[in-house]
């Protein structure tokens, strides 16, 4: 009976997961198919390039509220028949589900992101300090490196550091979070391989402050 439960839980994480704000808030906003434009991820940093800033800012915003979402919705629905013991393995697999859910969306034939709003946002619902922690280092790597796939890879490395010193430090009573951790950040890692492979090449694309200096310099 509990493999339902934790059934339950994946689906709702990546059916959260799945909705394609910043997909939808280029539509409305651009009459554009996001999926075409730039990379043809849905993220916010994609949505800043179709639509401007203020409807990348929103869609990062979406997409880290809807992994918490994952996690507050399994904690409602679920906490009460799984208990203090499997909750937080339930939590954990609903919010990689969400960063599933929005790198393959089934509402754009399993196209989507890179998945760090929403892994922010499954990990934020956990520790409410990892949000302030991920704008920090986000903001921080696209101001100096100006490349979102470096803040990417980042920011899934910094919520593993996280909740490997919680669990190590005997704050989180499981290795649940910390499992997710993991597993969400290679998640991350696989949908981003493009970006790998470019920033091995030393033909990544540099976006925000970091391209416009390199504009003034030229």
């Amino acid at each position: 009976m509990q493999i339902l439960y934790f059934i339950l839980a994946g689906l709702i994480g990546y059916l959260c997961g799945s909705v394609p704000f910043g997909y939808i808030y280029v539509r409305l906003i651009k009459g554009e198919d996001l999926t075409k434009i730039g990379s043809g991820r849905t993220g916010g940093t994609n949505s800043l390039r179709a639509a401007g800033l203020g409807v990348g800012v929103l869609t990062s915003l979406s997409d880290v509220l809807k992994g918490a979402a994952s996690v507050w919705l399994t904690t409602w629905l679920l906490g009460d028949a799984l208990g203090p013991a499997l909750l937080p393995w339930a939590q954990a697999t609903a919010g990689v589900m969400s960063v599933v859910g929005h790198n393959w969306s089934i509402f754009l034939k399993f196209g989507g992101g890179a998945g760090t709003g929403p892994n922010v946002g499954w990990s934020s619902a956990i520790w409410i300090w990892v949000l302030p922690i991920a704008f920090l280092v986000m903001s921080g790597m696209l101001y100096f490196v100006g490349m979102a796939s470096v803040a990417s890879l980042s920011m899934a490395a910094v919520t593993i550091v996280i909740f490997g010193y919680r669990y190590l430090a005997g704050i989180d009573a499981t290795a649940a979070y910390f499992a997710g951790s993991v597993v969400a950040g290679l998640v991350v890692t696989w949908a981003l391989r493009p970006n790998i492979r470019r920033l091995m090449d030393g033909t990544e694309r540099v976006v925000g402050p970091r391209a416009k200096r390199r504009e003034g310099k030229q």
